[in-house]
């Protein structure tokens, strides 16, 4: 394999990860503020039909991904009356949309069921697309691949560099105190679930009309990545800049799996294609033991080096959901 195809290769990582990064940091906006949205998967199934059928229709891409993420704010919505005005269970309400998703993206999805469609070009940037290595990687991308390199960093700046992004740290990790200062922290709480559900919203037209253009109902390869998304969430430590890092890690997995197969005739394709899932499932589970006594144990028995070194990678693996994730606030 040379160069070039190995360039390739990696810029349509970064191109795959895209639907995932939407995802995922949609999803970190939406838990910053206290509110589990568990109905991803659905969402972005059902936005991605709704995407692909409205730019089907009106030969609109533009309308299209505002199609989806009118999808995910109307899901965002639901999920922050139920949770936040009717006091239900969030983790209830969210899996029962996740199914209803599901479901109705492939009823309505029927009459679309393999035909053509609009898809986004790609838009190489002019001089440095040429730049060795680079280029090839991040500038000969298209528009929406950009914009995921762009929101990482943006809401990063926002959650961790800006005072309304203090407030929604507050409103997440200690509501009642953000209520003493002034905040209206369910009114802040809808506003942000309906914006995270926005940005998930974008993940499925950003499939259907960009990394796998079309809708083949069971076969599109899509169900599954919204519970991908929410395990990359907690692996991200609800921080944008770790979330990309787990998202382009599930890419890369994913891309690994197709290189390998010619490579590793011995081993069932089947195998390879789905290894990514169990892969961050394990990763998942690494971020969440190291307050286990077991590990502890362990840690104790190691000789001083290797202790330090395996304390040193665990407590950077570690995250820590905000304090008042799922917790309801009443102002009274």
């Amino acid at each position: 394999m040379d160069t070039n195809t190995i360039l390739v290769g990696l810029a349509g990582v970064l191109a795959l990860a895209a639907p995932i990064l939407f995802a995922v940091i949609g999803e970190t906006i939406t838990e910053r503020a206290g509110i589990i949205n568990l109905s991803l998967n659905g969402t972005i199934l059902l936005s991605a039909i709704g995407g692909f059928a409205v730019a089907c229709e009106t030969g609109s891409l533009l309308l299209g991904f505002l199609m989806g993420m009118l999808v995910g704010a109307l899901v965002a919505l639901i999920v922050a009356f139920s949770s936040i005005t009717l006091r239900q269970s969030q983790v209830a309400v969210g899996f029962v949309l996740a199914l209803l998703g599901r479901d109705l993206s492939y009823f309505l999805g029927t009459p679309y069921m393999n035909i053509s469609g609009p898809r986004l070009a790609a838009l190489p940037i002019p001089f440095l697309k040429d730049i060795p290595v680079l280029g090839p990687l991040f500038f000969r991308q298209d528009v929406l691949t950009y914009l995921s390199f762009a929101i990482i960093f943006l809401v990063w700046l926002w959650i961790f560099r800006t005072r309304p992004g203090l407030m929604l740290r507050g409103i997440g990790e200690r509501p009642a105190a953000a209520f003493v200062r002034g905040a209206n922290v369910n009114l802040m709480r809808y506003v942000y679930t309906i914006i995270g559900g926005a940005v998930i919203g974008l993940a499925g037209p950003a499939y259907s009309l960009n990394v796998k253009a079309g809708w083949m109902g069971y076969q599109s390869g899509l169900d599954g990545f919204g519970w991908i998304a929410l395990s990359i969430t907690i692996f991200g430590g609800w921080n944008p800049l770790r979330a990309a890092f787990g998202a382009y890690l599930f890419s890369l997995l994913q891309w690994l799996g197709l290189v390998l197969q010619p490579v590793l005739p011995g081993i069932p394709s089947q195998v390879l294609q789905v290894a990514p899932f169990p892969l961050m499932i394990l990763t998942l589970l690494l971020v969440n033991i190291s307050n286990a006594e077991w590990v502890e144990r362990m840690l104790a028995a190691m000789p001083e080096g290797l202790r330090h070194v395996t304390t040193r990678l665990l407590r950077a693996m570690r995250a820590s959901p905000p304090a008042s994730l799922g917790v309801p606030f009443e102002s009274e």
